[in-house]
């Protein structure tokens, strides 16, 4: 029997809905940074074997001084210029729905949608993300780039699981209904 490879958000925001800070930051996520403490990515990392990420959020890690963390696994870089591949990270610049429907009928792990707001809200729009798992990090912004636009219809989740964190944190993991 051939299992379903599912598309999940993994993502954190503040309580007013932003993944990013004015200009970008992502200083807010240090709030919650404890040593030892993942908050289960290094298990949700496991169930994964390709990533999708957008141009904007791939350029916005290395702008944090860091190497591509998930270079051991197929990454796709949304973007709109298309680039030859660097080892396992593929530039993409075709039709994302296509793109997504194609790995899904692969066989493999789960597809890790790693951001940003322009990829989740399309994915969304084109009803492919299966999952989401959204850490809530004790902030308010204000201001910054918002998760969530207004260019999908109502998407029904159910809730399967949260944990909350001594650091404040709260993560709450979704599923679509009638997948």
């Amino acid at each position: 029997m051939a299992t379903t490879r599912n598309v999940i958000v993994y993502i954190a925001m503040s309580l007013d809905g932003y993944i990013t800070g004015p200009e970008n930051s992502l200083d807010f996520l240090k709030r919650v940074e404890k040593e030892g403490e993942d908050y289960g990515y290094a298990t949700f990392l496991q169930t994964t074997d390709t990533i999708i990420i957008g141009r904007k959020s791939y350029d916005n890690v290395l702008a944090m001084g860091i190497a591509y963390p998930h270079a051991d696994k197929t990454v796709y870089i949304i973007t709109r210029t298309a680039k030859p591949a660097i080892g396992s990270l593929n530039y993409y610049s075709g039709n994302l729905k296509a793109l997504v429907l194609e790995l899904k009928n692969k066989p493999g792990k789960n597809i890790f949608c790693d951001g940003g707001a322009e990829i989740v809200n399309q994915l969304l729009k084109d009803n492919l993300i299966d999952e989401f798992i959204i850490s809530i990090i004790p902030v308010l912004l204000g201001n910054g780039i918002r998760l969530f636009n207004n260019s999908f219809e109502e998407l029904s989740i159910s809730l399967i699981g949260y944990s909350k964190f001594d650091t404040g944190l709260i993560q709450l993991h979704y599923v679509r209904k009638n997948r």
